[in-house]
């Protein structure tokens, strides 16, 4: 799934998407989100990529394997567009409820082992700072 989704990359650059796009691209930005969260900290550890597959399964029902969510985390992709680009790249072809849904699952992740650090706020920062969310939409208050 990681290597077909990092083919649908370069699509967000184009023209705007359908609703059915948009729910692909919802799922590709979590997927690719999320999963470079488990690197925020430049160590991957297993709790972290078990957190992104469960909130995934939770948020998107589907199930990733842990190469897939490895795989995304340390993808080629970022040696292209870096993720703060793409993320607000797709962001305007974004619903803004698919991005609060992503940054909330963000720091679902982010908490999974109860300690925060510094790498991991700055990430979380610069996702949100790149889905042009505000910080009401980031808590969930949506009209």
């Amino acid at each position: 799934m990681a290597s077909a989704t990092l083919n649908n990359v370069l699509r967000v650059f184009g023209a705007k998407p359908t609703k059915q796009e948009q729910s692909a691209l919802a799922e590709e930005v979590m997927l690719m989100t999320l999963s470079r969260a488990t690197a925020a900290d430049t160590n991957i550890k297993d709790v972290e990529v078990e957190k992104v597959q469960s909130v995934l399964k939770k948020h998107l029902d589907k199930d990733y394997s842990t190469a897939e969510i490895r795989i995304a985390a340390n993808s080629e992709m970022y040696e292209v567009a870096p993720l703060r680009e793409y993320l607000a790249s797709a962001s305007n072809k974004m619903r803004s409820a698919d991005k609060v849904q992503t940054i909330q699952a963000l720091a679902e992740v982010i908490n999974v082992d109860g300690r925060v650090n510094a790498m991991e706020i700055a990430f979380f920062n610069e996702v949100a700072a790149a889905l042009a969310l505000t910080p009401a939409q980031i808590i969930g208050l949506v009209e």
